[in-house]
């Protein structure tokens, strides 16, 4: 989604790379095309004048330029301003009373139905016990699309009723979910096409029936400035806690995320980003700032990475990246993991510096199937010593795996480049003494990530994907 506006930006923050000192000249231009930036990915206005003259005020001071590196002083305070916008500290979600009811709102089309059926399957992973609750009574089929999503999320569902008052169900709701031992009461609403008096009555109808310990609006990021005065009117009417940004992974500008909470004041608390139920995550806005400006979220896709794998399989990668003696048959694994992790495209546009490579392509999942067919084609003692793979080997590992010599060959090139990778982070493990665990040694992997990166540890280029053996990516579509 923030492709455009992370392109722009970057391009902004170039003008003040490599620069000995910064002057106000260059500060008034570097802010002009961020100002535009901002404008163009349909970040609201006044929101936009009030990031522009804090940064400038920062930026425009003897002790700016005075600094011996001001670039880093620059991108420091971009950063930060992008993380106010967006919230500053993440916000949880407050989840007293027994049951604890969350009341999803929104306007039709937004996705709040697979936002229902999103929270229930996250909040079950956290070891709660949800019950998701039809109170949608208007459109056609809403009641059966819970239902699936329930299903599929593996909760309970409480759908009564497919017409007529939802104030009643959503009331008997609370009733049902302490009968069948639920801890947790999601509700979703009706939308409109539009805010109206009538919607808004039955919003504050179903809010008091239940005694909501958090009311949260979904917004269609697709929809730009459209969601913010939506969210407004209906916090002027109604009020909610926090929102949730739908369909997160589209090609919008981006500029709904950047406006909320400064104009209504309430929290990002959680994100769309794909179709999947398990495509959802909690929304941190240190984390999203550092994707905008291209500097990737290594602690999100580290927290994927706990999440997926277990305890067992998270050490025995760990063993193999940190051991220096990385092979492809430890790589297959590692495929194989990394595919239940979620979108190969959104894994790899969190890895440091993976912003640029990654705007003018267009991975498919699919190539994954095409490396493991590749690796499955050599016989053991080639997936150990790839060095063996002469000639007549390749035409071999190519007929078998239904591919070509040539990628064969980019396979080969590009895992010798990533065991680089693998040698350089290991000696730096080495160095380092033993490592952390826990959240600090979470952060500890993200800091030698991004070092790594800056260094120019990590093979770049679209050929080469940060080290992503044999993914040679399709050119981008046009949307």
């Amino acid at each position: 989604m923030f492709d455009q506006l992370s392109t722009k930006l970057e391009a902004a923050l170039d003008r003040v790379k490599g620069r000995g000192r910064l002057d106000e000249k260059t500060v008034d231009a570097t802010l002009k095309e961020i100002r535009l930036a901002l404008l163009e990915a349909d970040v609201n206005f006044k929101v936009v004048k009030g990031m522009v003259e804090r940064l400038r005020e920062q930026l425009v001071g003897e002790e700016i330029s005075k600094a011996l590196n001001p670039s880093q002083q620059v991108i420091k305070a971009v950063s930060q301003e992008l993380e106010r916008a967006l919230g500053g500290p993440a916000e949880g979600l407050n989840l007293t009373g027994k049951p604890a009811v969350i009341m999803l709102a929104g306007l039709q089309g937004s996705g709040k139905t697979t936002a229902a059926g999103k929270l229930a399957k996250l909040l079950k992973s956290k070891g709660r016990n949800p019950m998701l609750v039809a109170c949608d009574l208007q459109r056609p089929a809403a009641v059966e699309q819970l239902k699936v999503n329930a299903e599929k999320a593996g909760v309970h569902v409480y759908a009564p009723a497919t017409s007529g008052d939802p104030v009643p169900v959503a009331r008997e709701s609370i009733a049902k979910a302490r009968e069948t031992g639920c801890d947790v009461v999601i509700v979703d609403t009706a939308g409109r096409l539009s805010i109206d008096e009538e919607l808004l009555e039955q919003a504050r109808d179903i809010r008091e029936a239940v005694d909501a310990s958090e009311t949260l609006f979904v917004i269609d990021a697709m929809i730009g400035q459209d969601a913010v005065n939506v969210a407004k009117a209906f916090q002027d009417g109604v009020g909610f806690d926090g929102v949730i940004l739908s369909k997160l992974d589209g090609d919008a500008r981006g500029g709904a995320a950047l406006s909320v909470r400064e104009v209504t004041g309430k929290p990002i608390k959680f994100a769309s980003v794909g179709e999947k139920l398990d495509e959802f995550e909690a929304f941190h806005p240190d984390r999203m700032a550092s994707r905008i400006l291209g500097m990737g979220d290594v602690m999100t896709l580290i927290e994927k990475a706990e999440a997926t794998y277990t305890e067992e399989e998270a050490r025995s990668a760990e063993e193999a990246l940190m051991s220096g003696e990385f092979t492809l048959e430890d790589f297959l694994q590692q495929m194989q993991m990394l595919k239940r992790m979620g979108s190969l495209q959104g894994l790899l546009g969190m890895m440091p510096g993976m912003g640029k490579q990654l705007k003018d392509v267009d991975i498919d999942d699919k190539q994954v199937a095409r490396v493991e067919a590749i690796i499955r084609s050599m016989t053991p003692e080639e997936r150990q010593k790839p060095k063996v793979l002469n000639g007549r080997r390749r035409k071999r590992i190519a007929a078998g795996s239904g591919t070509t010599v040539t990628e064969v060959n980019r396979l080969v090139k590009q895992f010798e480049q990533m065991q680089k990778v693998m040698k350089s982070a290991s000696k730096m493990a080495g160095q380092q003494g033993s490592k952390p665990q826990g959240k600090k040694g979470r952060q500890a992997q993200a800091a030698a990530l991004r070092q790594m990166q800056q260094q120019g540890g990590m093979p770049g280029g679209p050929s080469g994907m940060g080290g992503f053996a044999g993914l040679q990516p399709a050119p981008k579509r046009k949307r």
